[in-house]
């Protein structure tokens, strides 16, 4: 692993390959890249194949990478997303006076830049592609969106737009952080990844979670629906504050490829999600077509990422 810079701060211990079937995170990300062949218009990378390569993602799929899905359909339900949510984003209930208690205290408080650093404990032992820390995936993202000239909201969202991943290192599951995301609550969409492992879900014994409306009014937007549980969604809740909604849109929902990719789930949406979607489509070409083994130079681009991060963000966020 390269030796990153601190900035002063003790680093937290290296952990290594959170608790799942998969090697490491990074094995999900080289399923996505296989099952979406990069189009024409995605910016250039070194690691690119050609769309030949690309084979079906059943039979190329890993059988670390099939099992980490089983564990996913299975767990990802409305009870579950709902518990993760009291765990993670709710206030405090008072005690017998019903009464709000103010915030959760957060599990860290630390800066955009010293998030990137604690993520980077967390050591991927197999990537099969590179062998880039995490930071330095990071920044090969931001510097391709930064190359092709887009506005500084943008780049900082492509540096951080992962950062959620550190719930790996708060004690979460696999299936818990990363993973394709959709709704729970109603009807799964046959354009979910490996459908069959959903029948293990109990919500599909949940009548009233298997319509194509569920829980949900038609067109009450994403904003109303419970999505599964991950690093998208935690984020977004992190940020949510300081962020345009064009940037918020990506974090929150750039795991969401049954609607990106087959327009999926569209009776739940309203005029803002359909407005902001395109700029999420714009950003997966980033996410997913950016990976090379040529590593940016941490040091050298370290100055002008703590500028971006300090005109969007306060010295310290609550994670």
């Amino acid at each position: 692993m390269a030796n990153i810079p601190s900035l002063g701060r003790t680093m937290v211990e290296p952990t290594r390959n959170s608790a799942g079937p998969l090697d490491d995170l990074e094995q999900w990300d080289d399923h996505l890249r296989r099952r979406y062949p990069q189009p024409a218009d995605a910016p250039p990378s070194a690691a690119a194949k050609q769309a030949h390569e690309f084979r079906d993602y059943r039979a190329e799929a890993r059988p670390q990478v099939k099992e980490f899905y089983r564990q996913h359909h299975r767990h990802q339900t409305v009870d579950f997303v709902r518990a993760k949510r009291d765990e993670y984003l709710s206030p405090l209930s008072g005690t017998a006076t019903g009464q709000m208690a103010g915030p959760r205290a957060p599990r860290r408080r630390m800066g955009v830049w010293e998030a990137l650093e604690y993520l980077n404990t967390l050591v991927d032992d197999s990537d099969p592609d590179t062998s880039l820390a995490q930071i330095e995936h990071c920044l090969q993202t931001s510097e391709a969106i930064r190359r092709d000239g887009h506005p500084r909201w943008f780049i900082l969202t492509g540096l951080i737009h992962d950062l959620g991943k550190i719930l790996c290192l708060y004690g979460e599951p696999q299936w818990a952080v990363v993973g394709d995301t959709f709704p729970v609550g109603c009807n799964w969409s046959e354009a979910i990844v490996f459908p069959e492992f959903l029948q293990e879900n109990p919500d599909r014994n949940v009548p009233e979670y298997q319509t194509a409306r569920g829980i949900y009014e038609p067109g009450c937007g994403l904003d109303r629906v419970l999505m599964t549980w991950g690093h998208d969604e935690y984020l977004y809740h992190v940020v949510r504050e300081h962020l345009p909604p064009e940037a918020l849109y990506m974090i929150r929902y750039h795991s969401f490829y049954p609607a990106h990719r087959d327009g999926a789930y569209a009776h739940l949406m309203n005029d803002d999600d359909r407005r902001y979607f395109r700029w999420v489509n714009v950003f997966n070409r980033y996410d997913l077509y950016t990976k090379s083994a040529e590593r940016p130079d941490v040091k050298a681009l370290q100055p002008y990422y703590q500028e971006l991060v300090a005109e969007f963000f306060p010295p310290a966020l609550d994670w």
